[in-house]
C-alpha cells in the first residue's frame, strides 16, 4: 500500500487515525468527508499537505467514490453518522449514510478491486447485564437497540455479504467506546471535561451505572493498522483495551483530575433504550495479530485528554452553547 483513501478522516476517531498514519507510516492519506456537524477542517491542522489532501464530499456520491476508490490502494472506512440521541430523534440521515454510502464504497471496492477495511461498533452486539461476566466476540450474534447501532449492523451485513458474493477484500473492526482528542463535545467523556471547563455541572443519565468499555482513540489507530497489516482477509476483529468503567465513575475520575468535588454533578432521565453493558474479548486481535494498547491505564489516557481539551478551548468553545441548548430542549 502506499495510497490509502479515509472515509470521514475530518470526524473524531477518523481524523485521530490520519494524524496516526502521518506519524507512523509512509502512507500518502486522501480524505473524503461531507464536514457535517460533526466533520472539522481543524482536525487536520498542522498535517503535511504532502502527505494529506481533504476532499469535500458525500460517500454517497457514487461518482465521487468511484473516482477517488479507483486512484488508491485501500480504503478505510471510518464515515458514519453515529450519535445516539440523533438517531432517536431523525433515523434518516444514518440510513443514508450508514446503509446506502457503504453500499456506494462497496460496489467501488469490487469494481476497482481495491481493499477495504470497515470500522464499526460494539454496539452492534446489543448490551450485556450489568452482573453478567460474558463480553462480546466475534462470534456474539448481532442485536441492535437504536437507529445507530442498526444501521451500522446493516452496514457491517453489506461487507460480509460482499466478500462471500464477490470476493471483495475486505475486514471488518468493531471497536469499544473511544476517547481522546478531537472528539465532538455532544458525547460523554469530552460533554463531561468542557462542562467542567466552562464552570458548567456535568449531566449524568439515570443513576450513572450503565458501563462502557473504553478506548483511547490512538490505541484504536494502532489496531487498524495492524488489522491492514497483518489481518486475514474476510475476516472480523474485535478492538477493546479492557477498559470497563460504569459513567458514574467516569464522571467522578473527570471532576477529581480537575480538582472539582466527586458529587458535583446532576442526574438527568435516562436516554430512551439506553444500553446496560458493552464489553469487548480483543483476544483474536491479541493473539493472531500481536496488537496491545498502549493506554492501559484508563485514568492517563482521561488525564491527557483533559489536557488537550483544556489547551484547545478555540476548538470547541465556539459550538459549547448550542450543545448544551440542544440537550436543555430534550431535559438532559
Amino acid at each position: 500500500m502506499q495510497r490509502i483513501l479515509v472515509t470521514g478522516g475530518a470526524g473524531f476517531i477518523g481524523s485521530n487515525f490520519v494524524h496516526y498514519v502521518v506519524e507512523h507510516t509512509d502512507l500518502l492519506v486522501t480524505v473524503v468527508d461531507k464536514l457535517t456537524y460533526a466533520g472539522n477542517r481543524a482536525n487536520l491542522d498542522g498535517l503535511p499537505e504532502s502527505r494529506v489532501r481533504l476532499v469535500v464530499g458525500d460517500i454517497a456520491d457514487a461518482d465521487l467514490m468511484d473516482d477517488l476508490v479507483a486512484s488508491h490502494d485501500a480504503v478505510i472506512h471510518y464515515a458514519a453518522e453515529s450519535h445516539n440521541d440523533n438517531s432517536l430523534r431523525d433515523p434518516r440521515p444514518f440510513l443514508d449514510t450508514n446503509i446506502i454510502g457503504t453500499y456506494v464504497i462497496l460496489e467501488a471496492c469490487r469494481k476497482h478491486d481495491v481493499r477495504l477495511h470497515h470500522i464499526s461498533t460494539d454496539e452492534v452486539y446489543g448490551d450485556l447485564e450489568l452482573d453478567d461476566p460474558a463480553r462480546f466476540t466475534e462470534s456474539t450474534p448481532y442485536n441492535p437497540s437504536s437507529p445507530y447501532s442498526s444501521t451500522k449492523a446493516g452496514s457491517d451485513l453489506l461487507v460480509r455479504a460482499w466478500v462471500r458474493s464477490f470476493g471483495l477484500r475486505a475486514t471488518i473492526s468493531n471497536c469499544s467506546n473511544n476517547y481522546g482528542p478531537r472528539q465532538h463535545i455532544e458525547k460523554f467523556i469530552p460533554r463531561q471535561i468542557t462542562n467542567v471547563l466552562d464552570g458548567r455541572r456535568p449531566k449524568l443519565y439515570g443513576a450513572g451505572l450503565n458501563v462502557r468499555d473504553w478506548i483511547h482513540a490512538d490505541d484504536h489507530s494502532s489496531a487498524v493498522i495492524a488489522i491492514l497489516e497483518n489481518g486475514a482477509l474476510g475476516e472480523t476483529y474485535l478492538i477493546g483495551a479492557d477498559g470497563e468503567k460504569n459513567n458514574l465513575d467516569v464522571v467522578r475520575l473527570i471532576l477529581r483530575l480537575l480538582d472539582q468535588p466527586e458529587d458535583a454533578f446532576d442526574h438527568v432521565t435516562d436516554r430512551a433504550g439506553h444500553d446496560l453493558r458493552y464489553a469487548i474479548d480483543a483476544t483474536k486481535l491479541r493473539s493472531e495479530i500481536g496488537w496491545r494498547p498502549a493506554y492501559a491505564d484508563f485514568s492517563s489516557g482521561i488525564a491527557d485528554t483533559i489536557t488537550w481539551y483544556r489547551e484547545n478551548s478555540d476548538w470547541w468553545r465556539p459550538f459549547k452553547q448550542r450543545v448544551e441548548n440542544d440537550y436543555r430542549r430534550q431535559s438532559q
